[in-house]
């Protein structure tokens, strides 16, 4: 069986990520009074760099991705959780992440979480419109 870290780390991190921004984010919001799409680049930023960390499973991808996929045995050979199939190889992409583990019996899975690629997409669109929006409102003043 994965560990525990592995299946519930990235969304309760992302959500403690969040809750202890959201703080600062206030102070902000509360003192400078920034514009609309200021306060939107900013979230949208803090949502795509939260998305990337879950997509990575925060780290675990880049400095153990066997340990992301299954346990190992042993023997020293990772196994899939409740099944006899061995881990054949891992293949990993950096952006948007993914850690896919292929496995003996010829099926493949995905690790990262389902709702991470498109949050980051979502965050980062929303940072570069908002930034956008904000370059143009500048330009316009007198």
């Amino acid at each position: 069986m994965v560990s525990l870290f592995a299946l519930f780390g990235p969304p309760a991190i992302t959500l403690l990520l969040f809750a202890v921004g959201a703080f600062p984010y206030a102070v902000w919001v509360s003192r400078r009074k920034p514009s609309q799409p200021a306060r939107w680049a900013v979230i949208g930023s803090a949502a795509a760099i939260a998305a990337y960390g879950a997509g990575t499973v925060y780290g675990l991808a880049f400095t153990s991705p066997l340990d992301v996929c299954g346990d190992r045995t042993r023997d020293g050979v990772y196994m899939d959780a409740g099944r006899d199939y061995s881990l054949t190889s891992v293949s990993m992409d950096s952006f948007p992440p993914s850690i896919a583990c292929h496995w003996s019996s010829g099926r493949n899975t995905e690790e990262v979480w389902f709702w991470a690629t498109p949050l980051l997409y979502a965050g980062l669109a929303c940072a570069v419109i908002c930034s956008a929006l904000l370059l143009i409102n500048r330009a316009r003043r007198p």
